[in-house]
């Protein structure tokens, strides 16, 4: 079950860095408000995985998929550049989280 609770903390970073970049400096509110909610249900499910998860592999993991999902937002909906040498970095971090799960 805390694989699960840090998946979905990590979807959470995904979702208040995307919604940060759509707060305009926290000048728009919606978009600060669901930062906040988002940041806040991001650790709070860190903190749960956290007590089972080795700190390293949790903390690696979570901020992985939060790396890797900004990433994939930021190409898909925000028009950011695809190139190679980004993909290749994306793609040893990707390597990295796989080798913490299977070697925790």
């Amino acid at each position: 079950m805390a694989w699960i609770y840090l998946g979905i903390a990590g979807l959470l970073e995904v979702l208040w860095a995307t919604t940060m970049k759509q707060s305009e400096g926290f000048t728009r509110l919606w978009p600060t408000i669901s930062t906040a909610v988002a940041m806040a249900g991001s650790v709070w499910l860190l903190a749960i995985a956290m007590r089972t998860l080795p700190l390293g592999t949790a903390y690696a993991i979570w901020t992985g998929i939060g790396a890797v999902g900004a990433f994939a937002v930021g190409i898909v909906l925000m028009g950011e550049a695809a190139t190679l040498g980004r993909i290749a970095s994306v793609a040893l971090i990707i390597t990295g989280m796989i080798g913490l799960k299977l070697s925790s």
